[in-house]
């Protein structure tokens, strides 16, 4: 029997059971489009995290915790190691959330233009000014809503810490977005009291819940927000630049902080070492980049053994397929046999079955699977943007590609190998004789 004669036979007698073919081939594909997706998104994933990596970001970032001025930011931008500077601002400042603002109080004053007092229920906040427009490059995540819009000075987005203060409990971050929150820089106190302390009252609406680490703070703004409410502040001051409520001074530079991005992972030792000549201390998540990959690694196996497993369920099934095939075609052997077909050549007849519908099956299941991940990769991409951050570009390697087909080839090859040794040993009486 030659090559192409048994193709023939091993189409024919796939034709001849279109219902079990069909079922078998569809597990394969579902085994084969679960395997390709989830190898699609780790890979998307993983490419997107080394990619941040590589040209620098949160996790290749350095954090200084040093009191700094426009001079020292311009000379830390101009480091060679360097991709991106973010200046950090922090103040505190009253925050109330539901009209605490009094504006005829006359307790103590001279009971003309008295400023705006405060009941009791605004609390005092750390604030957290940023410049939101390079907030990708700063470990802010957001929970709900989004982030102010860069350079507005009506919107903030509230800290864990503040929820958390609040009794807001995990998950419902969203009910606190699109409330209105009265922002209070302090310049003096009215009567003497601190209760009643005399302010400049801002309103701001919440536009997102964060988790971030840029500072300490409760309340994420954009950065002039913060910068100008200290500025008016400190026109009461003391001579020596003193904060009302914290005691604390301005001296050093209007940054608290700075969050530099290296220009890549290879170089945070390097922008460090440039860092520190210039009398800044700092610190980087070194171990955390590691302990990134190393987890990176396991979602990678755990998501490919899922896939791995349900494949070779499929080829069970392929398995399973051909044994009944070759129970109900023993008439049909014996007749192969009895004209002149050798073992091998039935053998090869129910491998090229096998062989057939692995190959249907990780061809459509691959097509199905890169389907899938890009439907995933549609879904994330708007979360993404919600949170004005670049999207992923899912993309199908060619190893997936080749290890999508070939390998359900290979696998289906080898399940049909017990059921094509058992055709190939049936002896030709045998056969004739069952009917």
């Amino acid at each position: 029997m030659s090559w192409a004669d048994a193709v023939l036979f091993a189409a024919r007698g796939l034709l001849r059971r279109r219902g079990r073919a069909v079922l078998t081939l569809v597990a394969v594909a579902l085994a084969a489009a679960l395997l390709t997706a989830l190898l699609m998104i780790t890979e998307t994933g993983r490419s997107r995290v080394l990619d941040q990596l590589s040209r620098g970001g949160p996790l290749a970032g350095v954090r200084v915790d040093a009191a700094v001025d426009d001079g020292v930011l311009r000379r830390v931008r101009a480091l060679p190691d360097v991709a991106a500077v973010v200046p950090i601002a922090t103040t505190r400042l009253l925050v109330a959330t539901d009209g605490v603002v009094v504006a005829d109080v006359d307790e103590g004053g001279d009971g003309a233009g008295a400023a705006p007092a405060v009941r009791p229920g605004a609390d005092v906040e750390g604030i957290v000014g940023v410049d939101i427009a390079q907030a990708d490059n700063l470990p802010i995540t957001v929970l709900a809503g989004r982030l102010p819009e860069p350079g507005t000075t009506t919107e903030v987005a509230v800290d864990q810490r503040w929820l958390e203060r609040r009794g807001v409990a995990q998950g419902e971050e969203a009910g606190v977005v699109g409330t209105e929150v009265v922002l209070g820089a302090v310049r003096e106190g009215a009567g003497g009291r601190r209760d009643s302390l005399a302010a400049r009252w801002t309103r701001a609406l919440v536009v997102g819940a964060v988790a971030q680490e840029a500072a300490a703070g409760g309340v994420l703004a954009p950065l002039p927000v913060v910068l100008d409410a200290r500025a008016w502040a400190a026109g009461g001051a003391g001579p020596a630049g003193e904060d009302p409520l914290t005691g604390g001074g301005g001296e050093g530079g209007p940054y608290e902080g700075l969050f530099v991005v290296a220009q890549g992972l290879n170089q945070v030792d390097e922008a460090r070492q440039q860092l520190s000549a210039l009398g800044l201390p700092n610190e980087a998540p070194e171990n955390l980049i590691a302990s990134v990959l190393r987890y990176l690694h396991v979602v990678e196996l755990v998501l490919a053994s899922i896939g791995v497993i349900a494949l070779v369920i499929a080829a069970l099934g392929i398995a399973n397929a051909l044994l009944a095939a070759v129970r109900e075609r023993r008439r049909e052997i014996g007749v192969l046999k009895a004209i002149g077909a050798r073992d091998r050549d039935v053998r090869r007849v129910f491998l090229f079955e096998a062989v057939a519908l692995g190959l249907g099956g990780g061809l459509a299941g691959t097509v199905l699977g890169w389907a899938i991940a890009r439907g995933v990769g549609a879904v994330v991409n708007d979360y993404l943007s919600a949170q004005g951050l670049a999207g992923v570009t899912v993309a199908l390697p060619p190893a997936v590609l080749g290890g999508g087909i070939l390998g359900s080839a290979v696998l289906a090859l080898l399940a049909g190998t017990v059921p094509a040794v058992r055709a190939a040993r049936l002896p030709a009486r045998d056969a004739m004789g069952e009917g």
